[in-house]
């Protein structure tokens, strides 16, 4: 079993995949991950926006590489997984599931396909990368996986039934996998952020920094401190955090 550094933060030697790294959370992940010593492989659709992060990450210092993914059926996250474990050198010891879509709206308007779409993406990937990448952790006897979730997983809010749902669901899978794979050495955790400013919530406009007013902290997180939570769970640092929701929602779901 590979030995636990209880010392630091340091990911030296470490392959980490990170799903929908080419911008927002993603982004900010894959570039902690890789200042923190891990070969990241930046995974999405946008082959421009992931080799932009690549080439930020290799300026400064770090190793990393795009991987293509669509990540809407079975077949590509099982592929996406296949090829990071062998641009990894035959394995990957980080996965932090982070891709996700997070449509609102009232219930009656969301069609059959946009709950497909949905579910597809937020649960059936993550489902199907660690189905392809847990067993091959948890027989060299360390990992970690990390889920992105949402703080409106654990309290209703009007408008988001479909997506908090999803994101209830990868909570739920956590808990699943800590029991399925922890006895064997992966960690699975999940970090649940309240909302966050990025790209893709650019057109909530006012909306975003009304629902941060009702936190304590009073404002939208930046991606980089959402990062930092994700990058505590995949290192060593975290070793005897198995199965936590681990809340960076400025206080939300506190109060």
């Amino acid at each position: 079993m590979t030995s636990v550094d209880l010392t630091g933060r340091d990911l030296t030697g470490r392959v980490a995949l990170v799903t929908g790294a080419t911008s927002g959370i993603g982004a900010a992940t894959a570039t902690l991950l890789a200042e923190r010593g891990a070969h990241v492989l930046v995974a999405g659709r946008d082959a421009s926006r992931g080799e932009s992060v690549v080439s930020a990450v290799r300026a400064r210092g770090g190793k990393a590489d795009f991987v293509a993914a669509d990540l809407r059926d079975a077949a590509s996250a099982r592929r996406l997984a296949r090829e990071a474990a062998e641009l990894g050198g035959g394995r990957v010891d980080i996965l932090v599931n982070n891709a996700g879509v997070f449509p609102f709206g009232p219930t009656e308007q969301a069609s059959a396909s946009d709950v497909d779409a949905v579910y597809d993406l937020n649960v059936k990937a993550p489902f199907h990368l660690v189905a392809e990448l847990a067993p091959g952790m948890a027989e060299r006897g360390h990992g970690a996986i990390v889920n992105v979730s949402t703080m409106v997983a654990t309290y209703g809010v009007a408008g988001m039934a479909l997506y908090a749902s999803s994101k209830a669901a990868l909570n739920a899978l956590t808990k699943a996998w800590t029991a399925e794979y922890g006895p064997r050495g992966v960690r699975v955790n999940t970090v649940a952020p309240g909302p966050t400013r990025t790209e893709g919530t650019a057109d909530m406009g006012d909306n975003l920094d009304a629902l941060a007013a009702q936190a304590p902290a009073g404002r939208p997180a930046a991606p980089t401190e959402i990062a930092e939570a994700v990058a505590f769970l995949a290192s060593d640092t975290s070793s005897f955090v198995q199965g936590a929701l681990l809340a960076v929602d400025g206080g939300r779901t506190a109060v």
